[in-house]
């Protein structure tokens, strides 16, 4: 059981965590934030735009780093006892403004989301009929026995 004092210091502490001895590997989607909470960490980034893409850092508690979309990040605590506890986020992407991105770029992007969901919709409705379809053939083309079949 924890005392007052304890759970209150467990929630002061915030972020993820990775253990001593292990690694995390992140593959960000989005242009996104790495900030170091707790304990140092060793970096490695792979730049898929950069020529010699491979990149290694060490951060520290309170360092912060920007990470692009498409990178692959794998981390690991520095020290080999310590744990490592750091925060992400995704940074957001600036609006554009004026009539053209309010009137045209949006809803081409609405709807470019909106046609992916239909191809993932449409493909999991198919694969369901599919399979589907060999349950209801199943006991099809077998030889019926005398009390199965409606003989004259």
């Amino acid at each position: 059981m924890q005392t007052r004092s304890e759970s209150a210091s467990n929630s002061i502490r915030r972020g993820h965590l990775v253990a001593a001895h292990r690694a995390i590997s992140l593959f960000p989607a989005e242009d996104s934030c790495l900030t170091i909470n707790q304990g140092r960490a060793w970096v490695t980034l792979n730049l898929p735009q950069v020529v010699a893409g491979l990149d290694d850092l060490v951060l520290k508690a309170g360092e912060t780093l920007r990470v692009p979309a498409g990178t692959h990040l794998v981390m690991e605590p520095w020290a080999s006892g310590d744990a490592l506890r750091f925060d992400w986020c995704v940074l957001p992407v600036p609006e554009p403004s004026g009539r053209f991105a309010r009137e045209v770029a949006r809803p081409t992007r609405e709807l470019g989301m909106a046609l992916g969901q239909v191809a993932v919709a449409f493909a999991r409705l198919l694969r369901g009929v599919l399979g589907y379809g060999e349950f209801l053939v199943a006991g099809r083309g077998r030889v019926l026995s005398r009390f199965e079949s409606n003989q004259p």
